[in-house]
């Protein structure tokens, strides 16, 4: 049994149509040969045919989809790409960022730190020349006072000696608030460091190194010493003996002894 030519067609017209203009063209061309070959062929043959255009025809559609949907993939991810290579420039910029200001602060904070000293310094400088000026003023008041202090005085004389005395008590407070201390080491034991040793004293009932004298104070200012006393030192004596310990050092000891044990 023959199918007519125009059957054949019509099954390839059913045929699953392509997504895109040129398997279109493609498949009418198979379609145009079918029907040239169609002639002579049994009916299971041309149905045969038409099945494997169809197929031909789906395969190629998919194949053009698939191909398409391969493209949009590689510009996606090429985009991702790019934008992820963006982030990265746009994260070590911000940490870029982020670390030079911290380095601008942390050298802002050591800036205003060495000023602030450098300033605090200027003042104690300042401060040590105008008291070292002043220390020898100290000692001829003291000395004037200790001199008139030792002679008979009229009451009037005493007035004036005690108003002088006045005044150099108002100066020592001055050098107290600005933390100088005078050093006058009388019966203490010679420290080479504080005092100045201008002569000996034998004396046998004294300690060796013993303080004995004092011509001329000595001053510090906030542990710097500003002028050494000037001392007579004794000989003869016995030694000095070492200092005992105190409570809370003896009670150190004991503690990390039995730590130890």
């Amino acid at each position: 049994m023959k199918i007519p030519v125009e059957d054949v067609v019509e099954a390839s017209e059913q045929a699953p149509e392509p997504a895109e203009t040129a398997h279109a063209d493609v498949a009418e061309k198979e379609a145009a040969a079918m029907a040239d070959t169609a002639e002579g062929m049994t009916e299971e043959e041309m149905v045969e045919a038409a099945i494997r255009a169809g197929e031909e025809a789906a395969d190629n559609d998919f194949k053009l989809k698939y191909d398409k949907a391969a493209e949009e993939l590689a510009e996606v991810r090429a985009e991702l790409t790019q934008a992820q290579e963006a982030k990265d420039a746009a994260e070590a910029k911000a940490a870029d960022a982020v670390n030079r200001h911290a380095r601008l602060q942390a050298d802002w904070e050591n800036y205003r730190r060495r000023t602030a000293q450098e300033r605090l310094d200027e003042r104690a400088r300042a401060t040590e020349k105008l008291v070292e000026a002043l220390l020898p003023v100290v000692d001829d008041m003291e000395r004037a006072l200790d001199h008139a202090r030792g002679q008979e005085l009229a009451d009037d004389f005493k007035q004036f000696v005690d108003g002088v005395d006045a005044v150099r008590a108002k100066l020592m407070g001055v050098f107290d608030h600005e933390g100088v201390e005078a050093i006058d080491p009388k019966g203490e034991a010679f420290d080479p460091n504080i005092h100045q040793a201008v002569g000996r004293v034998e004396d046998a009932e004294q300690y060796d190194e013993t303080v004995n004298d004092v011509y001329q104070k000595g001053y510090r200012m906030g542990g710097k010493i500003l002028r050494p006393a000037m001392v007579t030192v004794t000989y003869g004596g016995s030694k000095r003996p070492a200092p005992e310990p105190e409570a809370g050092s003896e009670a150190e000891s004991a503690d990390t002894e039995t730590t130890a044990e």
